[in-house]
C-alpha cells in the first residue's frame, strides 16, 4: 500500500477518535463531603488545653509521654512483630496492587506473537510415503497486536477513583489497627505496673502482720491478751498472703497478652518489675473538627464513602457503548528466510463499538445497588463520626471523675493510715483489742488498693483519650506510602 492510500485510510479512524476524546466526560457524581453533626466543642472538655501545634502530643511516638523506656521497646517490637499489624500491611499492599490494575486499564495493550506452520492434505499422503515433500505447506508468522478501550465516558477513571479511594481506606484500616494495637498494649502493660505496686504493696503489708502475729502470740504467751486475738491476727495474715498469691496468675496473663502482642510466644518475655508507676501525662484535647483528621477510622469510613461514589459512576457507564481500537501487524510467509520483507507484511487497524441492548433490568439493578452501596457508606461514616465524639466525650468525663475522687480517696488513705497509727499505740498501751487493730490495718490496706486501682483507671483513660484523639496519626500520611513502623 503507498503512503498516499495508507494516509487516506488513517484519516477517517483519527477524525473519530478526536472527536470521541474532544466529548469524553465522566459520568456519575463527583464526590462532595457527606453533611456532619458537628458541635464547635467537647461538652466535657472545660478546664482542658487545647491541642496546637506546639503541644507536647509526640505525632508519632505518642506513648513516650509516659516516659518508661521498657514500653517503647515493647511498643517497638509490636509494630515491628505484630501479626494482625502485618495481616492489616498485607492489605494495604493488595489494595495498592488493585490501584496499579485499574490505572493500567487507561493505556493500551500490546501483544507479540510468532509462529511456524506445517500441514498437508489428506490427498497429499501418498506422495509423502513416497518419499515427496511437495504436498506439504509451511507457514512462517511475526507480529504485534495492540487494543485500546478509550475512556469516552469514565467509568476505567471512575473504577480508578473507587480503587484509589479504597486503598487510601486501607491504609487509614492500617493505621487503626496499629493505634488499636499500640493502645492495648500500652493499656495493658500501664496496669501490669500498678499491678506490681500492689504485689509490692500487699507483701509489705503481710510482712507487717506477720509481725503483728509474733507481737500478739507474745502477749498471749504473759498472759496480757487472749488467745481470740491471736486468732484474729493469724487470720489476717492468712487472707492477705492470699490476696498476695492471688495476684501471681494476673500478672501472669496480662504478661502472656503483652507477649502476644509484640508477636513472641509468651514462654518467651518476662516483663521485669519497677519500682514505679509512669505519671499521668497531660493530654492536650482537639477540636471536634479537628478529629475529622486526627482519627484514622474516620478517614478509612470517608474514603469507603469516596469509593461508593465513584462506583455510582461506574454504574452509569454501562448504559453507554464501548469503543475499543485494535490494531495488528506483522510478516507471513511460507519461507523462513525471506519472512520480514515489505511484500509479506500485513496489517489491520479498526474500532469497535460495544453496547448492550436488552439486559432485563440488570443495569438498572447495578445502579440502584451502587446508589444503596452509597448510602450505607454515608450512614457508617456518620455513625463513626458520632462514636468517635463519644469516646472523646466518654474519656474525658472519666478522668475529670477519677480525678476528683483520687483525691478524696487520697485524703481517706491519709486518714486511715492515722487512724491504724493511733489504733497500733492504743493497742501496745492496752487499752484497746485487736480486733479494733483488724479492722483498722484492713480499712487501710482497702484503701491503699483502691487508691492504687485508682491510678490505674486514670492511666487506662488516658491511653484511651489518646487513642479516641487518633493517637500521633495525621491525615496528610494517607498521601504517602504506609509502611510497617521500624521505630518506637
Amino acid at each position: 500500500m503507498s503512503p498516499l492510500s495508507l494516509k487516506h485510510t488513517f484519516r477517517p479512524l483519527a477524525l473519530v477518535v478526536l472527536v470521541l476524546s474532544v466529548a469524553a466526560c465522566t459520568l456519575g457524581p463527583d464526590y462532595q463531603r457527606p453533611e456532619l453533626p458537628m458541635a464547635a466543642e467537647f461538652k466535657q472538655a472545660e478546664g482542658w488545653k487545647v491541642a496546637n501545634p506546639a503541644d507536647v502530643l509526640e505525632r508519632g511516638s505518642w506513648w513516650r509521654l509516659y516516659g518508661d523506656a521498657k514500653l517503647d521497646a515493647l511498643v517497638c517490637r509490636l509494630n515491628l512483630s505484630n501479626q494482625n499489624l502485618a495481616a492489616a500491611e498485607a492489605q494495604y499492599r493488595q489494595a495498592r496492587a488493585l490501584v496499579r490494575g485499574a490505572r493500567s486499564q487507561l493505556f493500551p495493550t500490546v501483544g507479540g506473537s510468532a509462529g511456524a506452520t506445517r500441514a498437508a492434505q489428506n490427498g497429499s499422503t501418498s506422495a509423502v510415503q513416497g518419499g515427496s515433500a511437495s504436498g506439504i505447506s509451511e507457514s512462517y508468522s511475526v507480529g504485534l497486536d495492540a487494543s485500546w478501550e478509550l475512556d469516552v465516558w469514565g467509568r476505567l477513571r471512575r473504577n480508578l477513583e473507587a480503587n484509589r479511594a479504597s486503598m487510601q481506606a486501607s491504609a487509614a484500616d492500617l493505621a487503626a489497627v496499629r493505634l488499636s494495637l499500640q493502645s492495648e498494649l500500652v493499656q495493658t502493660y500501664l496496669q501490669l505496673r500498678v499491678m506490681d505496686e500492689q504485689q509490692r504493696l500487699l507483701n509489705q503489708t503481710v510482712e507487717a502482720f506477720a509481725r503483728s502475729l509474733r507481737l500478739t502470740e507474745n502477749q498471749y504467751r504473759a498472759g496480757i491478751v487472749p488467745k481470740s486475738d491471736v486468732t484474729q491476727a493469724l487470720t489476717q495474715l492468712r487472707s492477705t498472703e492470699a490476696q498476695a498469691i492471688d495476684l501471681q496468675w494476673q500478672r501472669a496473663q496480662m504478661e502472656h497478652a503483652i507477649a502476644v502482642l509484640i508477636g513472641v510466644p509468651p514462654a518467651e518475655l518476662n516483663v521485669a518489675e519497677l519500682d514505679e508507676i509512669p505519671e499521668l501525662p497531660a493530654v492536650p484535647l482537639a477540636l471536634p473538627s479537628q478529629l475529622l483528621e486526627r482519627r484514622p477510622d474516620i478517614a478509612s469510613a470517608e474514603r469507603q464513602v469516596i469509593a461508593a461514589n465513584a462506583q455510582i459512576g461506574v454504574a452509569e457507564a454501562a448504559w453507554y457503548p464501548d469503543l475499543t481500537l485494535s490494531a495488528s501487524g506483522g510478516y507471513r510467509n511460507s519461507s523462513l528466510s525471506n519472512l520480514i520483507s515489505l511484500p509479506n507484511r500485513f496489517w489491520s487497524l479498526g474500532p469497535q463499538l460495544a453496547v448492550t441492548l436488552l439486559d432485563f433490568g440488570g443495569r438498572r439493578a447495578d445502579l440502584e445497588a451502587a446508589e444503596a452501596n452509597y448510602d450505607l457508606t454515608v450512614a457508617n461514616y456518620r455513625q463513626t463520626v458520632l462514636d468517635s465524639f463519644r469516646e472523646v466525650e466518654d474519656n474525658l468525663v472519666q478522668l475529670r471523675v477519677l480525678a476528683a475522687e483520687a483525691v478524696v480517696q487520697r485524703q481517706a488513705l491519709e486518714a486511715a493510715q492515722e487512724s491504724l497509727r493511733l489504733v497500733q499505740n492504743q493497742y501496745r498501751a492496752g487499752t484497746v483489742d485487736f480486733l479494733s487493730v483488724a479492722t483498722v490495718q484492713t480499712s487501710a490496706l482497702n484503701n491503699e488498693r483502691t487508691y492504687l486501682t485508682l491510678l490505674g483507671d486514670q492511666l487506662t483513660a488516658s491511653v484511651q483519650l489518646i487513642a479516641a484523639l487518633g493517637g500521633g496519626w495525621e491525615e496528610q500520611t494517607l498521601q504517602t506510602e504506609p509502611v510497617m513502623q521500624t521505630e518506637p
